[in-house]
Formats: structure tokens, C-alpha cells, sequence
């Protein structure tokens, strides 16, 4: 019993895994050999399915849940208004069940690894006794873990009628153990084969039996292949190791065959030696006597050196008397060539001091000369642009002087026409005049007739 709450201990703490949907994804990639492996559908179609399907994922979700309490308990002071009182009330106290039947366990197997160690040493009903108290001690906790059990539940209750609650747990999944977490990763491979397992029809599910039996009559087929061919390889390393074999044994009596050869070689080194010393003592006798030849030579040759160093030197003497007769001319030439330069130096300098004078005035010149062109440039400009105001003053005037022209002519021809008009419109108005007139006397002479 103690062993079976030690298995479930572990499971509060570890990290989140995400959530498989209901939905399988669709492979994009092209068929392959396994494709009778993979389910047809994609999605769940019945109702039972579905149903299973959330069981287990409401299932997944309370354990990621009750993985957690441990280290939410261990957070109270940092979660302290974030979890409501309730939960956190609810958390601290399972808690401390969890603590106590853990301390309970620790115990027991604590006295049981002793009683085993003293079980040799101790008497037989002595150590009987020990054992049925740890058993009573064991069925003690019973009461404990159905109080756990119930703790359990409450907290869920509890955090799942909270969702804000059971998000911010979630977000703690860091804090989930090894253990826990591979437990999680249990759930959720069972829960991939059972989702597998329900999208696959019975047809699918035989065609898969018949996929796998057709791989391993092919699986058994290439293993006979294989054998066959391990045993082509053993024969062929037999062979091989023939073969090395006799290589060996053509290497041992080229090595043998070497080693005359080599001694061979020894004995022709010391005869060439051999005669090689003889040759050198005969080149030495040769060499000896062509010595005593070259310093009787030598001699010679030094006696003729002798007469020619005692001509020569007679030779040298008139030289040498003509040389200082030359050195004396060309320093005097030298000294004269000196005088000349240096008058012809004084010469210049003054001539490079009356042109540098010269080239000052004729930068002031120049700088004159520049002067003078900017003044004339702009006499010239002001004299083209007074031109060109007495140009386009002249032609304004001009311009002035016939539209006053015009204007004078259009003023006369508006009066002389003013002055007609007037002069019509008093004729016309005479006219009606006397036409009135007459036609009032000719209606008083009717009414005088009647």
C-alpha cells in the first residue's frame, strides 16, 4: 500500500503540454509506403467517439491540474489575491494531507527496512508483532487516502468552476516534476492511439493487419536474403584469409630473399672499399710528384715576376712624373674656373634681384590691371543697363503717344457721333410733333360736322 501512494505522490508538479485536438492534420506530403497505416478520416464523426474523446481530455486536464497543487501551495504567498479563498484554503489543506500521509509512508518504510535488517538477529514473535503493527499502521492510512481522494476532488470542483483560476494554475506548469510530467506525456500517448484507434474502420483496421503480416513475410524474406548473404561474406573472409595467408608467406621470402640481398650488398661495399683505398694511395704518390713539378714551375714564374716588377717600376716613375704635371694644370684651370664662375655668380645675383624687383611691379600691375578691368566692366555693365532703360523709356513714351493719339481719335469719333445722334433724334421728335397735330385738327372738324 505504501508503495502504491508513493506512486501517486509525484504527480503535482511538472511542465504544460499542449493539447491534441479533436482534428487530426492532413499530410501534405506524397503517398508513401505506410499510407494503409494512416486512418482515412480526419475528424470524428459519432457522437460516442466525440464522447470518449472529451472524457479523456477532461481527464488530461484534471491530472495537469492536480499536478500543480504542490507547487501552488508552495506559491501561496506569491498567488495571495490572484487564486480565490476558497481554492487557496482548499489547496493548503490538501496540502498538508498530502504532507502527512507522505511523513506516514516515509515512516513505515523507514520501520520496515529495519525489521528486515534485524530479522536474523531478533526472535521469531517479536518480529511477527512488529510486522502486524506496520500492517495495522498500513490500514490506517486507508482513511487518509479516501480523505485525500476527496480533497482532491473538492480543489478540482473548485478550479473548475474558476476558469480564471485554472488558467493562472496553468501558467505555473514549470513547476510540474519529472515524474508528473511523464505521466502527462502517458495520458496523452494513450490518447493519440485512442484517437487513431477511433478514426479507423473496421476495413481500414484489416487492411492494416493485412498491410502488417504482407511486411513481415517481406521482413522474413529479406532476413533469409541477408542470412544468405552473411554466409557468402563468411565464405568470402575465408577465402580472403586464405589469400592473406599466402601473401604473408610470399612477404616472409621476400624478406628472406632481402636480407641476402643485403648481405650481398655489405660484401661488395667493402671490396669497392677496399679498392677504393688502393686507388687513393696510388692518386696520392701521382698528386705528390705533381706537386714537386708545379713548385719548380712556381719558381720560375717568380723569377720572371721579379724582372718584370724591375721593369715596370722605371715605366711607373715617368707616369707618375706626368700625372702631377697634369694634376697641376687642371687645378690651375680649376682655380681659373672658379674666379670666372663666381664674377658670373655676383653677376647674377644682381640680375635676380632686379628681376625679382621687377616681377613685385608687375604684380602691381597686374593687380592694378584687375582693377581697372572690374571698374571698366562695371561702367560698362551700368552704361548697358542705362541704354537699355533709355531704350524701353523711349518706346514706353512712344508707346504713351499713340495710345493718347488713339485715345483722343476714339473720343472724337465718340462725340462727332454723340452730336449726330443728338442732332437725329431732335428731327425725329419735330416730325412726330407736327404729325400730332395735324390729326387733332382733322378729329375736331368731324365732331363740328356731326
Amino acid at each position: 500500500m505504501a508503495l502504491d501512494v508513493l506512486a501517486v505522490a509525484p504527480l503535482y508538479q511538472g511542465p504544460d503540454i499542449n493539447r491534441m485536438r479533436l482534428t487530426a492534420e492532413l499530410s501534405k506530403k506524397p503517398a508513401s509506403p505506410l499510407k494503409p497505416l494512416v486512418p482515412s478520416k480526419s475528424k470524428l464523426t459519432t457522437i460516442e467517439t466525440k464522447r470518449v474523446m472529451s472524457v479523456l481530455d477532461e481527464t488530461i486536464h484534471k491530472v495537469e491540474l492536480v499536478t500543480l497543487l504542490s507547487h501552488l501551495a508552495s506559491k501561496d504567498e506569491a498567488l495571495e489575491g490572484i487564486l480565490g479563498g476558497d481554492v487557496r484554503r482548499a489547496v493548503r489543506e490538501h496540502e498538508d494531507l498530502c504532507r502527512s500521509l507522505l511523513d506516514s509512508v516515509a515512516y513505515l518504510q523507514d520501520k520496515e527496512r529495519r525489521l528486515q535488517e534485524e530479522e536474523e538477529s531478533e526472535d521469531e514473535g517479536w518480529l511477527r508483532d512488529r510486522l502486524l503493527s506496520v500492517q495495522l499502521q498500513k490500514s490506517n492510512l486507508l482513511p487518509l487516502m479516501e480523505h485525500i481522494r476527496e480533497s482532491t476532488k473538492d480543489v478540482l470542483r473548485l478550479l473548475l468552476d474558476n476558469p480564471q483560476a485554472a488558467k493562472l494554475s496553468e501558467t505555473h506548469a514549470l513547476g510540474r516534476s519529472a515524474e508528473a510530467q511523464r505521466f502527462i506525456d502517458c495520458l496523452m500517448e494513450l490518447r493519440g492511439f485512442l484517437f487513431e484507434k477511433l478514426l479507423t474502420s473496421p476495413m481500414e483496421a484489416r487492411e492494416k493487419t493485412q498491410f502488417i503480416q504482407d511486411v513481415s513475410r517481406q521482413n522474413r524474406r529479406n532476413q533469409d536474403i541477408i542470412d544468405a548473404l552473411e554466409n557468402e561474406l563468411a565464405a568470402s573472409m575465408k577465402n580472403r584469409d586464405a589469400e592473406v595467408e599466402k601473401e604473408n608467406f610470399v612477404i616472409q621470402e621476400l624478406k628472406n630473399h632481402l636480407h641476402q640481398v643485403l648481405r650481398l650488398s655489405e660484401n661488395n661495399l667493402l671490396r669497392t672499399k677496399q679498392e677504393a683505398e688502393k686507388q687513393q694511395k696510388a692518386d696520392f704518390r701521382a698528386s705528390q710528384a705533381r706537386v714537386a713539378k708545379i713548385q719548380q714551375e712556381i719558381l720560375l714564374l717568380r723569377s720572371q715576376h721579379h724582372n718584370l716588377v724591375v721593369e715596370n717600376r722605371e715605366a711607373e716613375q715617368a707616369l707618375r712624373k706626368k700625372k702631377y704635371k697634369v694634376e697641376t694644370e687642371i687645378e690651375n684651370w680649376i682655380q681659373k674656373y672658379d674666379m670666372e664662375m663666381g664674377e658670373k655668380q655676383d653677376e647674377y645675383e644682381e640680375l635676380d634681384i632686379i628681376h625679382k624687383e621687377e616681377k613685385v611691379q608687375l604684380e602691381e600691375l597686374r593687380q592694378r590691371y584687375k582693377v581697372l578691368v572690374e571698374e571698366f566692366a562695371q561702367i560698362r555693365a551700368e552704361r548697358e543697363v542705362n541704354a537699355k532703360k533709355k531704350m524701353e523709356a523711349e518706346q514706353e513714351m512712344l508707346r504713351m503717344v499713340r495710345a493718347a493719339t488713339l485715345i483722343q481719335a476714339v473720343w472724337k469719333g465718340y462725340l462727332v457721333r454723340s452730336v449726330l445722334r443728338s442732332r437725329k433724334k431732335r428731327s425725329k421728335s419735330k416730325g412726330r410733333g407736327k404729325k400730332g397735330r395735324g390729326k387733332e385738327k382733322g378729329k375736331g372738324k368731324g365732331k363740328g360736322r356731326k
